[in-house]
């Protein structure tokens, strides 16, 4: 097998068969026959399994894993590269705002520079001003607080080696971001510029989009945990300061310490910092708890392949023609 194609499904009945003709397209152009396309079933509440169930009767490429509820792109996704055999590995979303046909200059790039990764950016983000400002401050404040520092404006699309691929789902991670994952595992990457359409609402939520960014920051940055440790001795070296000042006043000058009103500032400056400090440290423990149950990040109810495929499942795992 030279290629395998990956993405998953979720209200994605619209789409299933223009992105099935057209990445097939581009894959014989590619490979001839020698590909796949698993589709990964995310718990979609629509048509879009049994769409795929009766093009998969009559179309030997296709692979549907139909997984028992909706686990979250990010797992869905790492489940289907978890399945991929080919020699060359296309992760695309198949809504087709990524078009298929990015394919092609991406395996160009691949080999013309001997890659193990070429990734699509884009120029800019889209959407509106809110999406766009919201998306600036996430990276700003990653760029502060977190180990690692994500390329900007990213897209799900990109071509990856077998041995990339091997690599990335080796991660046992339970509770992460792909983007991060994909940083993570290094190898030779590189991105093209690509322009992402806007035809469909998107299904992250504001607040989706910010449970992602408290979980990723969680989830990489120990930089949070030495800022803490940093404010504390900070607000110790000052405690002891103000301590000794007034204490010195008082024996020299004879001037007690009054004023309600600093009193109670200072209570609920401290009280809130000191809730602050708490949550994050309880975001932590929350997911070292998630990681310790050690618990399987999404389960398979079904894997259905394509009419001309063998009943073991067995397929030619040649890998795609290297240049290397």
């Amino acid at each position: 097998m030279k290629l395998s194609i990956v993405t998953t499904l979720y209200k994605s009945e619209a789409h299933i068969d223009e992105f099935c003709d057209r990445i097939s397209a581009v894959a014989r152009h590619l490979v001839g026959d020698e590909f796949e396309i698993i589709l990964v079933n995310d718990g979609s509440p629509d048509r879009s399994l049994d769409l795929a169930l009766a093009r998969s009767a009559v179309d030997p490429h296709l692979t549907i894993i139909d997984l028992s509820r909706n686990f979250g792109h990010h797992k869905a996704m790492m489940t289907g590269l978890a399945h991929a055999k080919g020699g060359r590995v296309f992760l695309i979303d198949c809504d087709l705002e990524e078009e298929p046909e990015w394919l092609l200059p991406f395996a160009g790039q691949m080999s013309e520079h001997q890659l193990d990764v070429v990734y699509g950016v884009q120029q800019s983000r889209r959407g509106g001003a809110f999406e766009r400002w919201t998306g600036a401050l996430f990276f700003l404040i990653n760029d502060a607080l977190s180990d690692f520092q994500l390329p900007r404006n990213l897209v799900i699309a990109r071509l990856m080696t077998r041995a990339y691929v091997a690599a990335l789902v080796s991660h046992q991670d339970h509770e992460f971001i792909i983007a991060h994952l994909f940083q993570l595992t290094g190898f030779r990457q590189d991105s093209q510029v690509v322009v992402k359409h806007s035809l469909s609402p998107t299904t992250y939520s504001v607040s989706r989009r910010l449970q992602m960014a408290v979980r990723y920051l969680m989830t990489t940055s120990t930089k949070i945990l030495y800022l803490i440790l940093y404010f504390g001795v900070s607000i110790s070296i000052v405690s002891i300061m103000a301590i000794a000042f007034y204490l010195m006043r008082y024996i020299v000058f004879g001037i007690g310490v009054t004023g309600f009103t600093s009193i109670i500032i200072s209570i609920w400056f401290f009280g809130g910092m000191t809730m602050l400090v708490l949550g994050l440290l309880s975001v932590y423990i929350a997911n070292i708890l998630s990681e310790t149950k050690r618990r399987p990040y999404t389960i398979i109810r079904d894997i259905h392949r394509g009419a001309a495929m063998d009943v073991d499942g067995q397929r030619d795992d040649d890998a795609w023609s290297e240049d290397r």
